[in-house]
This record gives structure tokens, C-alpha cells and sequence, in this order.
């Protein structure tokens, strides 16, 4: 098969054979461990015939150390392998995990917004253990029992080939089962895999919204919700498992038969003398032995399946192209000029057009207001400029740049956004203001805290700077959360604000400290802002009003009211007849 098609091959190739000399040492003693169980079972001819037959009982001490010594080294092998193996499995589904995320992250917006976040979690999270797990229980059990039983099948070939042939005459009856029901176990996997993560989707919807679900009395929605999904993947999971059990059970069948056709055949030999007791313990134990890495070995086969199903899955997401794609030969340089252009943009999703020819600009250290109705595309004009989606036709520029001209992380690098949602980690404040960064001395920290309104309350949490914002900052009100963004942009430090009703959920007091941080923020920068609440761009150089995807007037404040058109029609909603 095709290395590039192959899952396991390039699980091999990126991953694993970085470890090949660990997993050739950890394959050496896979088979010392293995052939101990052939050995023990040649030496129980000698000690029947010799010590117990012929009552030779010197031979106690030799044999049973022998046999000692034999389950020592398997115990010592079996310990040093399997460290072996958990080390390089867990270092190579590790790295794996970060490179999934790390391709995941620089997947377009579009691709999160048709792949929900529980599908997400299961590939990164759930499909990598699966093979750390599988991964490390085939090639242990593989490499110790398939050692094993060929050691154990040498015993039985010596003490009577006759006999071993006899013995495996139901392995036949193996082979077409087997693979039909590899088939059904390989679909019922990627299946389960696929209900775990809109099972996993559930937990992260109720998990996320718990207020409002409280707040709407969902509980019981969303509990019946849950109970179905988990009904779902309980289904799911048990005919895997029967197919899982259906293999072993085969070998059941086929080593029953086995065993009825060597008693039938080898017991009138041993009756009359032809063959002695202590061969006959040797090969009935070696068969009896046989049997269950037999068994394991019939187990692995689906386990195989179900990492197969799971590597599958990962590959696809790998296999994920990026439509939002960098420059060949990307720009270096921040522009001198910072005047945003937009120019007969148009984009549509799917048959539903968002932006229809949108033209205008934002001259440099000014402030632009986008306003007009839900769905005019105020926010669409934001993922355009930051190229979270690219537009069908036309252009934007910066600088008289186009925006494509840029390295994405460059030219996403011009920008600071503080949106209503602001997005807190669950970690410290220090950490969600610095984000990593060591270059930040306290004294520009500080003057950002106090810029941004934040020294008004931080100093009053338990720990200050280092208290912990809690999940999505939970710990925060929303105006504080609104003062650490803003914050957070200061020290970023870039020429361009975008600022997407930065205000709007927020009370009367709560919103005249944003404001005054966002004025001090937007001095000398190139501003856009969205805003539903007219009160707040008042001041603003310039509004754009949109509707259904085009402009339909710009102009100041005064100059739009003056105008009677869309803005004041939007004016009077919100004040009535105080056109003012």
C-alpha cells in the first residue's frame, strides 16, 4: 500500500521510527520473555520422566531451578519492555498531539465553524490515546506472544509433529470469519469515535452555557439531551465490543477441535505405550499454553482495526488544507502608512451574499464607525481585513498593500481587538496580560494597568496580578474583563484597534471606564469600530452605515443626521425624535 495513503505508515514514518532502537531493544526482550513459556514447557519431560518416572531426585534441585531461573528472566524482560514501550509511546502520541494542534490551529475560521468542538477533542485528544494505548498492547502482546507461541509450537513439533498437525486442524476455519468480522469491527470503531464526539460536543455546550441554561430552567433539556447521546455511544461501544469478543471465541472453537482430534488421536499411543507421559505433558502443556497468547493474538487483530479507524481519522483532519494560504514571497516590513482600503469587496456564504462591492477607507490615525442592522456585515468586514476569510473579488489594502502581501501571523500582527466577548484564560491575570512574553518590564505593565482602568480594582483581588481569572474569567466581572483586554492591547502595542461592541454588554458606570481606557488606547492608532449603541461613536471621524452587505452612507455624525437617511432611522431607535 501507498506510504502516503497508508495510516500506520506514516504513523511509523513521522513518529515511530525516530524510537527504532528502542523498539528493537524492547522487541529483544519481548522475545526472551516470550520463548520462557516454549522452554518451560520442554523442561516438563524431564522433570516427569527423570525426577518423577525414573525417580531420579537429584534432579529436583536442577529442574526446579531451572524452572525458577526461567520465570525470573520472564519477570525481568517482561518490566523492562514494557517501560521501554510506555516511554516511547506516550513521547510519540505526545508530539503527535502537538502537531495536530498545532496543524488544527492554522485551519481557517471556516473550518471551525462546520466542525463542532467535541469532533475536535476526540481527534486530538481521544483518537491519540487510543493509539498510545492500542499501539502499546498490539506490539507488546505481538512481540511477547507471537515469540511465545512459536516456542510453544517448536515443543509440540518436537515431542510429535503427527500431533501439532492434528492439533491445528480447525485453524483453517479461522480465516473467513476473521476477516469479516476485522471489516465490522474497523466501521462499528470510526462510528463510536464519531458518537463520542458529539458526545463530547454536549459536555462542552452545557459546560460553556451553564448560566444560561440555569437562568432558562434547561436542565432537563439538556440532561435528556446528554442521556441520549450516552444511550447512543453505550449502543455503539457494545457491538464493538462483540465484535472485539467474536475473535477469540473462533479461537475457542478452532483450538476445541484442535484438542478433541489429539485426544482421539495421540490417547490409544500413550495407551499402549508408544509415547511416554512426560511427552505427553510437554505437548499437551505447550498447547495448553498456546492457547491463550493464541487468544491475545486473536484480540489483537481487532484492536489493529480499531487504531487503523482511529489513525484514519486523524490523517483526514492532517489532510485538512488551510484555503486561507501565505504569500510566496511574503512582505517583511510593518507599513509606514496605516490607511485601511476596502475596495469593491464582495463574498457570499454559500448562495447567501454578505458583502456586496463594499468600498471605503480609514485614513490613518482616524477613526472609522461601522453601524447598521444585524447581518449588514459589519463583523464580516472584520474577518476580512484579518484575513480569517478572503473575499471572492476586490481587494483590501494597507498602506496601499494588499492585505495578502503580508505573512498571515505579520499581518494579523498589526492589529489589537477587544470584542464583547473578551477571551480570558483560566490563569493568572499577569499571564492573560503578557501572554508568554518576557519583554515586558513592570513599568510598562503598570502603566497599562492604570491606562486601562485595571489598578482601579486589581489591587483589591487576593493576589493581585497573580490572582487566577477562573474559567473564560469567571472570576471577573464583565467590566473587568473589559479593562484586561483593553490592557492586554495596549501592551500589544500595534498601529491598528478593531473594536467589535466592545461595550455593549456592560452597565452604565462599567461603560464610561471602558470608554475612557478605549480613547486612550485609540490615541494615534488606526480605529474601526463596531457599535450597536450610537451614543458611543458619536466622536467618531467617520461612520460607515451598512445594509445588506453594502455602504449606503458615510459621513461624521452630524452630517448623517443631517443627511434623514439609514443612520438617523437607526438614531431615532434607539432616541426617538432626539435627532441630535
Amino acid at each position: 500500500m501507498d506510504q502516503t495513503r497508508n495510516p500506520f505508515a506514516r504513523l511509523w514514518t513521522g513518529y515511530l521510527r525516530r524510537h527504532l532502537w528502542w523498539i528493537l531493544l524492547a522487541a529483544l526482550l519481548m522475545a526472551v520473555e516470550g520463548s520462557t513459556v516454549g522452554l518451560l514447557a520442554w523442561m516438563l519431560e524431564p522433570m516427569f520422566d527423570v525426577v518423577f518416572v525414573a525417580g531420579r531426585s537429584e534432579m529436583i534441585w536442577v529442574v526446579g531451578a531451572a524452572i525458577f531461573g526461567l520465570f525470573a528472566l520472564r519477570g525481568v524482560a517482561g518490566v523492562a519492555q514494557r517501560i521501554i514501550m510506555a516511554r516511547v509511546a506516550f513521547t510519540a502520541s505526545s508530539r503527535l498531539q502537538q502537531d495536530l494542534l498545532t496543524h488544527v490551529l492554522r485551519l481557517d475560521s471556516a473550518y471551525f465553524s462546520a466542525t463542532s468542538p467535541g469532533t475536535l477533542i476526540e481527534r486530538v485528544q481521544g483518537d491519540v490515546q487510543a493509539i498510545q494505548t492500542m499501539w502499546t498492547a498490539i506490539i507488546t502482546n505481538v512481540g511477547r506472544d507471537a515469540v511465545g507461541l512459536v516456542s510453544l509450537m517448536v515443543v509440540a513439533i518436537l515431542v510429535d509433529p503427527v500431533w501439532t498437525l492434528v492439533a491445528i486442524v480447525g485453524a483453517p476455519l479461522l480465516v473467513a470469519p476473521s476477516l469479516i468480522v476485522q471489516r465490522y469491527i474497523r466501521r462499528k470503531s470510526i462510528a463510536l469515535r464519531d458518537i463520542a464526539g458529539r458526545r463530547t460536543t454536549r459536555l462542552d455546550e452545557i459546560f460553556h452555557g451553564i448560566t444560561p441554561i440555569k437562568l432558562n430552567a434547561m436542565e432537563g433539556y439538556q440532561e435528556q439531551r446528554f442521556r441520549a447521546a450516552t444511550e447512543e455511544m453505550v449502543r455503539a461501544t457494545v457491538r464493538t465490543q462483540a465484535g472485539q469478543a467474536t475473535v477469540p471465541a473462533l479461537v475457542d472453537v478452532a483450538v476445541g477441535l484442535g484438542f478433541l482430534a489429539v485426544l482421539l488421536y495421540g490417547g490409544p499411543q500413550i495407551i499402549a505405550g508408544e509415547k511416554t507421559i512426560g511427552e505427553f505433558m510437554s505437548f499437551f502443556t505447550a498447547m495448553s499454553l498456546a492457547f491463550q497468547p493464541l487468544r491475545r493474538l486473536a484480540s489483537m487483530s481487532a484492536l489493529w482495526q480499531q487504531m487503523i479507524a482511529s489513525l484514519e481519522r486523524i490523517y483526514a483532519l492532517r489532510d485538512t488544507v488551510p484555503t486561507i494560504l501565505e504569500p510566496a514571497t511574503p512582505a517583511v516590513l510593518r507599513p509606514e502608512d496605516t490607511t485601511v482600503a476596502f475596495d469593491d469587496v464582495r463574498l457570499a456564504y454559500g448562495d447567501n451574499p454578505v458583502l456586496r462591492g463594499v468600498s471605503f477607507d480609514v485614513p490613518q490615525g482616524t477613526t472609522t464607525a461601522l453601524v447598521g442592522q444585524s447581518g449588514a456585515g459589519k463583523s464580516t468586514l472584520f474577518n476580512v481585513l484579518t484575513r480569517l476569510i478572503d473575499p471572492e473579488s476586490g481587494s483590501v489594502t494597507i498602506g496601499g498593500r494588499d492585505i495578502r502581501d503580508w505573512g498571515i501571523k505579520d499581518l494579523r500582527g498589526l492589529f489589537s481587538v477587544v470584542s464583547q466577548d473578551t477571551l480570558l484564560f483560566d490563569e493568572t491575570l499577569r499571564e492573560n496580560l503578557l501572554l508568554g512574553r518576557g519583554d515586558i518590564s513592570e513599568a510598562r505593565l503598570r502603566a497599562a494597568l492604570d491606562a486601562a482602568h485595571v489598578s482601579d480594582f486589581v489591587d483589591d483581588l487576593p493576589a493581585g496580578l497573580d490572582t487566577e481569572a477562573g474559567p473564560r474569567g469567571s472570576n471577573l466581572s464583565g467590566g473587568q474583563r473589559q479593562r484586561v483586554a483593553i490592557a492586554r492591547a495596549l501592551l500589544r502595542d500595534t498601529p491598528i484597534l478593531l473594536l467589535d461592541e466592545a461595550t455593549s454588554a456592560l452597565d452604565t458606570k462599567s461603560e464610561r471606564l471602558v470608554q475612557t481606557a478605549l480613547a486612550r488606547l485609540s490615541e494615534a492608532r488606526t480605529t474601526l469600530v463596531i457599535a450597536h449603541r450610537l451614543s458611543t461613536i458619536r466622536d467618531a471621524d467617520q461612520i460607515v452605515v451598512l445594509d445588506q452587505g453594502r455602504v449606503v452612507e458615510r459621513g461624521s455624525h452630524a452630517q448623517l443626521l443631517a443627511a434623514d437617511g439609514h443612520y438617523t432611522q437607526l438614531h431615532r431607535l434607539q432616541f426617538g425624535d432626539d435627532a441630535t
